[in-house]
């Protein structure tokens, strides 16, 4: 498998980025990175306390502080919902990335993600709140390398996603 640039995985919460991102990399034999793992490690909070304290602006810094360090040559990387909205992390993305999106439908995603007590931008928000954030999302969503229907297993889905890594 040729792996000169990483692998970013992109979607909306709760699409499985972290769960595909596992399997790819382990049948990849490659690093795996997940974002929201790494901004929790840095910071020495959860990201529900960060939202709390300081809010998703810092949030968001962070996340971008972080990329270049994902996006190593090789790795696999699990990105947060929003992280490819911002230009400039867009750009890095595509300069070192094949990117796939892992596309769920809405209710699908509702359902994975329960109540969403560790989600902060889901909490107590309706479906009608959450179907306004993917809309607003969807535009660079469709701007990926690759889009990946992510509502089957998820050995199925990571089987896809190492094929088009690898092609």
């Amino acid at each position: 498998m040729s792996r000169s640039r990483a692998l970013a995985l992109i979607g909306f919460m709760a699409s499985g980025k972290s769960t595909i991102g596992a399997l790819v990399a382990a049948r990849a034999g490659a690093p795996h990175h997940d974002l929201d793992t790494m901004v929790q490690d840095r910071c020495g909070m959860t990201i529900q306390e960060l939202f709390r304290r300081d809010g998703e602006a810092a949030f968001r810094h962070l996340e971008a502080a972080l990329l270049p360090e994902a996006l190593q040559a090789g790795a696999v990387v699990s990105l947060g919902g929003g992280t490819p909205l911002r230009d400039e992390s867009w750009r890095l993305i595509r300069e070192r990335a094949v990117s796939v999106w892992l596309d769920v439908p809405l209710p699908e995603m509702m359902a994975r993600a329960g109540q969403g007590t560790d989600r902060p931008l889901l909490g107590a928000r309706g479906e009608g709140h959450l179907r306004a954030l993917l809309e607003a999302r969807l535009p660079r969503y469709r701007e990926a390398d690759h889009r990946v229907d992510a509502f089957r297993p998820p050995e199925v889905v990571a089987e896809e996603v190492c094929r088009l890594w690898s092609g």
